[in-house]
């Protein structure tokens, strides 16, 4: 496994959560990288990227002011804070790396890690 998300949980609405993804660093390097969610019964969408050098970064209108992704590039990390949690952000998380520039395509990525599962309650 290239990349190995973790950090997700139950939460109550309004919470907070820190995901991480570790990466190779063959992975990490030099790629953008992005996190999608996939909630049941739906098709896999785009929450956030940023590029290799952390200047750029892009959100989905749902989420914007809310999450948060930045990365370590020493630590081949990726991560994305997570807060004023809504039950509609209950999703399977997952992180994925592409070449540069970050773009919100599922197709646009050719490294994908198992995700992590995040549960908010109302």
């Amino acid at each position: 496994v290239q990349l190995q998300a973790s950090g997700g949980g139950s939460v109550q609405a309004g919470g907070s959560l820190t995901l991480s993804c570790r990466a190779s660093e063959r992975t990490f390097s030099n790629n953008a990288i992005g996190w999608f969610r996939q909630a049941p019964g739906k098709e896999r969408e785009f929450v956030a990227s940023i590029s290799w050098s952390g200047r750029s970064t892009y959100y989905a209108d749902s989420v914007k002011g809310r999450f948060t992704i930045s990365r370590h590039n020493a630590k081949n990390t990726l991560y994305l804070q997570v807060n004023s949690l809504k039950p509609e952000d209950t999703a399977v998380y997952f992180c994925a790396a592409g070449a540069e520039p970050p773009r919100a395509g599922v197709d646009d990525y050719d490294y994908w890690g198992k995700g992590t599962l995040v549960t908010v309650s109302s």
